[in-house]
């Protein structure tokens, strides 16, 4: 199984990190628990946070699979 480490912009000056399995139900959960979120950005989960960044999605650019 695939991990990410995601950091989504979900209000004007208010960023959430999150470890991210499936990136189509997490953009689910930012629908429901943040409906005015902006952008995603999806990172390789490392256990340092040290990832590079893999993709980026936006409320009208979203994911059309579970992985990158």
């Amino acid at each position: 199984m695939k991990k990410y480490k995601v950091i989504a912009k979900v209000e004007q000056d208010k960023f959430v990190k999150h470890n991210v399995n499936n990136l189509l139900l997490y953009t689910r959960y930012l629908d429901k628990a943040f409906p005015q979120w902006r952008y995603f950005n999806v990172f390789e989960y490392t256990k340092d946070g040290s990832g590079m960044q893999l993709g980026n999605f936006t409320n009208k650019n979203r994911p059309s699979k579970m992985y990158i």
